[in-house]
């Protein structure tokens, strides 16, 4: 193995990634099995989730499932305890699964609002309070959580998802402030917009379509395995004095004007 391979290289490190049944999660664990991690994915359907796991094994990549829903706390602590017990620590955690929910500032129901803060925000909190609880056991270990380019600049119909997400990004550095000399390394990406499941409907509005493309300098959609490096890199030792940090992988779209 080369320095420069050896730089991104996970081998014997399990990796947690929340809302890996597709998408960019999905995309984030198999770039992260590639480079050796064995990657645990969690989404709430079993069946989905199975699927996804025998998709990597069959690469001959080392891929198991846990299912559970991120918002309930007691499911996703005794989650994270099986984890422990199987492989002895938990070296990452990829908080990654989201909700969204459009509707005009003045339409939108409070239930749906908390729902949203709750998995975007609460959930991640929940699971990177446990997660580092138990890094801090091992020697250590490394949390991305999933943002999103919203959040400093915001667009209409999305406010709980914008409030989110912006306060995920506060509290990824308030824990890699106070999380850097127990081990733990807290950083963040940022997504601008990309070709995933969840944004099909926008991809087929023929105006947004244009909108997007046009507005981002690179000039089209991401695709989810784009998204793929940030993670590994943020999770490797090539990033092992970086933390509080957020990543960009956005086309440049946030820093257009």
């Amino acid at each position: 193995m080369t320095v420069e391979t050896a730089l991104f290289d996970l081998t014997d490190r399990t990796v947690l990634i929340t809302g890996a049944s597709r998408g960019i999660g999905f995309a984030m664990a198999e770039a992260c099995a590639a480079h050796g991690a064995r990657v645990v994915l969690n989404g709430r359907d079993p069946a989905t989730l199975a699927a996804k796991v025998e998709a990597l094994t069959a690469q001959g990549y080392a891929a198991e499932a846990e299912a559970f829903d991120v918002t309930d706390e007691a499911a996703a602590i005794a989650a994270l305890d099986r984890i422990v017990s199987r492989h002895g620590a938990l070296h990452g955690l990829i908080a990654n699964a989201g909700v969204q929910h459009r509707v005009p500032v003045l339409d939108f129901p409070t239930e749906d609002f908390r729902r949203v803060v709750e998995t975007n925000l609460t959930a991640c909190f929940v699971l990177g309070r446990e997660a580092a609880k138990r890094m801090v056991a091992t020697g250590g270990g490394a949390i991305i959580n999933t943002v999103s380019m919203l959040g400093p600049i915001t667009r209409p119909t999305v406010p709980a998802y914008i409030a989110a997400k912006e306060g995920l990004r506060a509290l990824t550095r308030a824990m890699a402030v106070e999380l850097g000399d127990r081990g733990v390394r807290v950083n963040a990406i940022a997504p601008g917009y990309v070709a995933t499941e969840m944004n099909t409907a926008l991809i087929d509005n023929q105006e947004f379509n244009a909108w997007v493309v046009g507005r981002t300098p690179l000039g089209r959609w991401a695709e989810p395995k784009e998204l793929g490096g940030a993670a590994v890199f943020l999770l490797s030792p090539g990033a092992s004095f970086v933390s509080g940090h957020i990543l960009s992988v956005d086309g440049a779209m946030s820093v257009a004007v």
